[in-house]
């Protein structure tokens, strides 16, 4: 590897080490009527997703539009709580007010059926054996705890099931 050649007016300047500052976004989202109804889903512990009648694919979280084709969607389409991680990541940097012991994996998983992902935590398993086509399944919240939101699904697990072939996600990485 070759030494760096700084700018003169950079040479003997002491190199910045960290910084520190506060960092806060604050935002209003109002739901259209097919994130309300993905959301009112989730709060019984049902995935919804809404079909494209040009493509056929299953939009998750529904917006009410197909991505691909701009055309409204209506169909609904209920999924399993059982899916597919595709792609992950290891976390390994705390960060103010967590309280998640390092390390732990955030993963995009897709429902069977569903032609998009949604993200969340998988547990129940050694971080270091988390792995691309691995089944999971969805662990909820206790019925008193669901919310109109995705905190109502805790994490995935592993559900055991033998890991799915890459043909059958490779879009999705």
């Amino acid at each position: 590897m070759s030494d760096l050649v700084l700018p003169e007016a950079l040479r003997g300047v002491e190199p910045v080490r960290s910084i520190r500052t506060p960092a806060r976004l604050e935002y209003t989202f109002t739901a259209g009527q097919a994130t309300s109804r993905f959301l009112r889903g989730i709060s019984r512990k049902k995935i919804l997703g809404e079909r494209c009648g040009v493509c056929g694919k299953v939009i998750l979280p529904p917006r009410g539009s197909c991505p691909n084709d701009g055309v409204p969607t209506s169909e609904q389409v209920e999924l399993p709580d059982r899916g597919i991680v595709t792609t992950f990541c290891v976390v390994n940097v705390k960060f103010s007010g967590s309280a998640m012991e390092l390390p732990y994996v955030c993963a995009t998983v897709v429902p069977d059926g569903s032609d998009m992902g949604l993200f969340g935590m998988v547990q129940e398993i050694p971080f270091d054996q988390i792995r691309m086509g691995m089944r999971v399944e969805a662990v909820w919240v206790d019925d008193d705890d669901l919310t109109h939101d995705l905190a109502s699904i805790k994490w995935w697990r592993p559900t055991g099931e033998p890991d799915a072939d890459y043909e059958s996600y490779r879009e999705h990485v």
